[in-house]
């Protein structure tokens, strides 16, 4: 499948500290320890419409087990990212996004752990020996236990800790990293943590989640120019969860579709505008307004009961032109474990992306979620993201079908 992208196109896959390293300490792993009984009965109590599939069920841990919700040893990334590089450049990636565990780096307050930023000093070098482009989120929705006792994201103090922490990490790691990606999806997190209360610390309301958004903005206000005053060519960005909203006729649909894209899509990006040197784009979600959210026909879904429309991409990629930065595609894709549509989702969105490109959409570099199968937060092990499938009794890692189809892609597309 050959499209025109550009010679320096970036393409790989995406991880996240939290959901692959293992044995981490955080409010998260604290928090799923508490509540990992009581997840795996609501799992028994109320199973999706027609029941747990049996490939699910078939697989270890399921979503009826309560191990399924304690992250534990995750992929035990942490201690064999050498060879998950490997397989990496095997798949012909040439660019990877991982995350820093703050808690690993900052354990207490203003004690930092030399070692553990020596750590990820050696997975920069490791990616870039193997001629795989690190881009570095510098915080993935974990934090440190001591800072969540003070209160967390709704600290008032919170944008200063995130620059402290920020500030040392760059300092520390600057000279091996060109590109820095403050916070991730700073929409989800408060949405889930601070409005649903489905994630810690289980707050409610939208006062809550506007509140925590607007810490979010400062913090990533605050890191942005601390990353620019350590190292002024470094490429700072933000990484947001955006949606393909559609409508239905009516005008009270039209007028829905408006309020959601200006204020989920961009409200967090219009706020940081002038802090950006580049946007990354976390796509899932197809999402058509009929007096409501999410009314979609879900043709096709995933193995999490996703509608799968990777098509949408385009149309948020046209939107995010109006910022006149470049945008790399920093997590796309679905759970699928019986791998029966990855290979199409990955050949729509890349068509998508290249017409988007067409249109002149200043889009650098494409990163799959995921490069591994890992912990997928509240729903715990049994949602297989990856390109490659992990037994997690074993810890052995095997190649999907997929995988190989998308080197091909990058294979036929790299100029």
């Amino acid at each position: 499948m050959e499209f025109k992208f550009p010679k320096d196109f970036y393409w790989g896959a995406a991880t996240s500290a939290y959901q692959v390293e293992g044995d981490n300490h955080n409010d998260w792993s604290e928090w799923e320890l508490k509540n990992a009984k009581i997840k795996a009965q609501i799992a028994k109590n109320n199973p999706p419409a027609g029941g747990w599939p049996e490939f699910i069920l078939e697989s270890y841990p399921n979503p009826l087990q309560e191990e399924n919700y304690i992250s534990g040893k995750a992929c035990d990334h942490y201690n064999r990212y050498e060879a998950d590089f490997d397989i990496a450049k095997s798949l012909g990636h040439n660019a990877h996004r991982f995350s820093i565990e703050w808690s690993r780096i900052e354990p207490e307050d203003e004690k930092f752990d030399e070692k553990e930023i020596e750590h990820y000093r050696h997975v920069i070098q490791t990616l870039k020996k193997k001629g795989i482009e690190p881009f570095v989120t510098l915080w993935h929705w974990t934090l440190p236990v001591w800072l969540a006792k003070k209160g967390g994201v709704r600290n008032r103090n919170f944008p200063k800790y995130f620059e402290r922490y920020v500030s040392k990490v760059v300092k520390s790691l600057d000279s091996e990293v060109k590109y820095w990606l403050t916070i991730n999806e700073p929409e989800i997190y408060s949405l889930n943590a601070y409005f649903r209360g489905r994630w810690t610390p289980q707050r409610q309301g939208i006062f809550n989640f506007y509140l925590t958004i607007r810490k979010l903005v400062a913090a990533h206000k605050r890191s942005y120019k601390a990353i620019k005053k350590n190292n002024s060519s470094s490429i700072v960005g933000v990484v947001c969860n955006l949606s393909d909203f559609q409508s239905s006729e009516g005008i009270i649909n039209v007028l829905l579709k408006v309020f959601f894209e200006r204020f989920w899509n961009h409200y967090f990006l219009r706020n940081t505008k002038n802090y950006l040197d580049c946007i990354g784009l976390n796509f899932y979600f197809h999402n058509r307004i009929d007096y409501g959210l999410n009314k979609n026909t879900n043709e096709v879904i995933s193995d999490v009961g996703w509608d799968l429309h990777p098509e949408g991409i385009e149309n948020v990629l046209n939107n995010l032109k109006r910022y006149h930065r470049p945008i790399f595609i920093t997590e796309s894709g679905l759970a699928d474990k019986q791998d029966q549509h990855r290979t199409w989702f990955i050949e729509k969105t890349v068509e998508a992306i290249s017409r988007a490109l067409s249109a002149n959409v200043d889009v650098r570099g494409y990163f799959h979620w995921s490069l591994l199968d890992n912990f997928e937060w509240d729903k715990g092990f049994w949602p297989r993201f990856g390109l490659v499938e992990v037994d997690y009794k074993t810890m052995e890692r095997k190649i999907r079908n997929s995988a190989l189809e998308y080197k091909k892609i990058i294979k036929q597309n790299s100029v």
